[in-house]
Formats: C-alpha cells, structure tokens, sequence
C-alpha cells in the first residue's frame, strides 16, 4: 500500500501534447487541397464503399480517417489522465471541452464527405478543428504551469536590488581601429541577423500575392521589395543603437555595441540611419506609393514606438511590438497588387503571433540582463513560469493562424509537412523548457522557433509558386 501510494503520478501533459499534435495534424491536412480533392474520391462515410483501393486520392482519404480515430483517442487519454490525477479544474474542464466537441467536428467531417464539402461545411470543420486544438493547448499550458510554477527556477531574474553588474575582463574597449573595422561596426548596427527572417516574410506574402493575381512577381519587383526591406531593417536597427546606447552599457549581451562602445559617433550612426530610410523608400517607391507607406511605418513603428514606448515602459512591449516583424508581409502583398488583401493580413498574423512565442524565450535566457538594463520584459516582471505558459499559448495561436492560411489559399503538402513537422519540434523544445528550466533549454527553444518560421515561410514560397 505505502509503495503504491509513493508510486510516481503519470502527468497528462505527454497525452495532452500529442494530442494537441495529432488534432493540429488533421486540422492542416483537412485544409490542404490534396485531402479536400482526396473527400471527392470517397463520398461515402465511415468506409469508402465502392471506391478502389488503388487510387492514391482514396489513400490519402483513409489516412485521414484512421488520423481522427488516433487523434480522438489520444483527446480521450489526456480528459481521462485529467480527471484520474487530479489535475486542476480548469484543466478538466479544457480538455474535457475539446472531448465533447470531437463527435461534432467527426459529424461535420461526414456531412462534408457525403455532400461534397460545401463551403459552409469546410469553414466549420476548421472552426471545430481549431476550437478542439485550442483545448487541448490550454489544458497543457495550464497542467505545465500547476506542475512547474513555484518551484526553484534558475530563469527568474533576480530582485532589482541584487542584479550583479555587467562582468568587466578588465580591458577597456577599443575605439580604434582601420577602414575594415569601421566598416564592420557599420554593418553591426544594422542588425544584419534579421535581414533573412524578415526578407522571407516579405517573399512569402509576394508569393502569395502572385498566386492570388494569377502569375508570379516580376523580377524587379522583388528585387525592389527585398532590397528596400533590408535597408529599411538596417534603418530601424541603426535607430535602435542610437537610441539604446545608454542602457546597452549596462547589459551583458549589448555592452559592446558599436556606440556602447563609442566605435561609431551618436551623429554619425544618426546620420547614416536617416540616409539608410532615404535609400529605402527611394527603392520602395519604384514599386509603389503603398509599399513605401508602409516601409516608412515599420522604420517609425521600431525606432520609435517600440524602442522609446514600449520597450521600457510595458510588459507587452513584445506582444505590441511584433507588429514591425508584421508590416514585411503587408509591404510583400502590397508591392505585387498594390493594395491590402485578407492573405496578406493573416500572414502578418501568423508572425505577429509567432513573435512573443519565439522572443520570451531569449528574455527568459537573458533575464538578469534584461532586469539590469531596467526593461519590463514578461519573465522579469512575472516570472517565468509566467512567460513559459505565455510561450506555449502564443505557439498554439500561432499554429492554428498557420491553419487558417492554409484553408484561405491553395497551399500543398510542403506547407502541411512544415507546419506540422516544424510546430512539433518547437513544442518539443518548450515542453522540454518547461521540464529543465535552464538558458540552454530557453535558448534551444528560441531557435527551434526561427526553424519553425523560416521553414515555414519556404513552404509558402515553394508551394504557392508550383500550384
């Protein structure tokens, strides 16, 4: 009896995570075109009578079937593992919630196959589909939360009073130096890590654009947005150095800035923002008057509302300031048909999204730094048990807009691969944040988001140019 009651208690974040898997799995592939052309090849429900088994659509129909058995059971396992262990109400009641709706999104699934998934039809299947998989993602977040917060977590950044000081090597920093090393605290402060992220989000909603018009983007145009991107990104960068120069001294991370460190004048790196934003427009404005509006918007947006507003003043400085990782898809859509389409919109969704899900990561990693340079970033100001649940439900906002992107545009299996495959090894990664609670963990996280973004906004490229 005493061992049996010592026994270890099976959590049911693991059922729970695969099933938040498997229902975000069927979600995506009953968007997809090949499973929506696969529903015409079987128009009869539970079994596909009368069809043969040698067609690949009738394959493709019958995976997706044995898919929903898989994934109900495992919803099943997680409601049941809920209730059994004891988990909090809230819990229950998520998980639960997502198991009473998953005989109505089944007898959606079937009204769809027998009559041809009608539109109607199709839009409530996603919205049942997503519904359940927010569920399930909550019933995780949470029962993560109940098991972890509390206890000792080497990520929380410690109380002002006691934030050590910037380790000093003893040596002070050069501030000389010849034409090649000035040149390269040049490029330094236009942040040339962000060029690719921010360049492919701007691809992607081209590519798109180019679907929704009926023929790729020219050449020119996309030299032009790309190119105006990045010297609209080294802008907004070179901004943010001037202005945060005070504060990057003070952090760990930052303090060897090229102006913390005075290798580049406060006018001079003024200057060469304002000519970089010059250079930028002059190219966005070749394409058209909207691109440059927006272009313009993004540089203002970073250097000044979230770098002088938000940043040092709200703990949702990040959630807010996702909107300037956002505009490259609305300038991408607005460059090929110089307007503003749902598409584009809910591309920029899915980053705005996908930002704090990827950034607490890296402000859990750094949060003693983050707490010496006196920004309220979520995992300072909250904990990080806090900023580890708000990760975790920011990823699942993010995957079910990936969702609807795929229900709005004709988008293939490419897409439907990387969303799934990526989104899963990022949870993976923040599951496993939420079980070490180490920087190395935060930090494995962080970049299993760029993996999941940037393979992502390739699908889109790819799949919306071959379809």
């Amino acid at each position: 009896m005493t061992a049996e009651r010592d026994a270890p208690v099976r959590s049911p974040a693991r059922p729970l995570a695969g099933a938040a898997v498997a229902v975000y799995l069927l979600v995506v592939a009953g968007a997809t075109a090949a499973v929506a052309d696969a529903a015409a090849a079987c128009g009869t429900w539970p079994t596909c009578r009368g069809a043969a088994l040698s067609d690949p659509a009738l394959l493709v129909a019958w995976g997706h079937r044995l898919a929903a058995v898989v994934a109900g059971v495992l919803v099943a396992a997680g409601a049941i593992l809920a209730w059994r262990r004891g988990s909090k109400p809230r819990v229950r009641a998520a998980v639960t919630a997502a198991l009473v709706l998953y005989p109505v999104q089944v007898g959606i699934g079937a009204l769809a196959a027998t009559r041809g998934a009608p539109v109607d039809l199709a839009g409530a299947h996603l919205g049942v589909g997503v519904t359940i998989f927010a569920g399930t993602l909550l019933a995780l977040a949470w029962q993560l939360e109940d098991e972890t917060a509390g206890a000792h977590d080497p990520l929380d950044a410690p109380a002002p009073g006691e934030v050590s000081p910037p380790a000093d090597d003893g040596s002070a920093p050069s501030t000389t130096g010849g034409l090649a090393a000035t040149a390269v605290a040049y490029v330094r402060l236009t942040k040339p890590r962000l060029w690719w992220l921010l360049c492919m989000v701007a691809a992607a909603a081209m590519a798109l654009a180019g679907q929704a018009v009926g023929q790729p983007p020219a050449l020119s145009t996309v030299g032009l947005t790309l190119g105006g991107g990045v010297l609209a990104i080294a802008a907004s960068g070179t901004f943010n150095h001037v202005l945060e120069r005070d504060v990057d001294r003070r952090m760990q991370r930052t303090a060897d800035r090229p102006l913390a460190t005075d290798e580049v004048g406060v006018r001079n790196a003024t200057a060469f923002g304002v000519v970089l934003t010059a250079a930028s427009l002059a190219l966005f404005l070749e394409v058209n008057a909207l691109a440059a509006g927006l272009g313009l918007t993004a540089v203002l947006f970073y250097s000044v509302v979230y770098t002088l507003v938000l940043k040092p003043n709200t703990v949702q400085n990040t959630v807010i300031g996702g909107a300037a990782g956002a505009l490259p898809a609305l300038i991408g859509w607005a460059a090929v048909t110089g307007g503003v389409g749902l598409p584009g919109l809910v591309l920029a969704g899915v980053i705005f999204l996908w930002t704090p899900a990827h950034f607490y990561n890296l402000a859990m990693a750094h949060s003693e730094d983050y707490a010496r340079g006196e920004f309220p970033m979520l995992p300072v100001v909250r904990g990080s048990a806090v900023a580890r649940k708000h990760v975790l439900l920011y990823l699942g906002a993010t995957l079910a807009s990936a969702a609807v992107l795929t229900w709005l545009v004709d988008l293939g299996a490419l897409y439907a691969l990387a969303t799934v495959g990526l989104g899963s090894v990022f949870l993976w990664a923040v599951l496993r944040l939420h079980r070490e609670r180490t920087e190395a963990a935060a930090m494995r996280a962080f970049h299993a988001s760029n993996a999941y973004l940037g393979g992502l906004l390739l699908a889109v490229v790819v799949d919306a140019l071959a379809l």
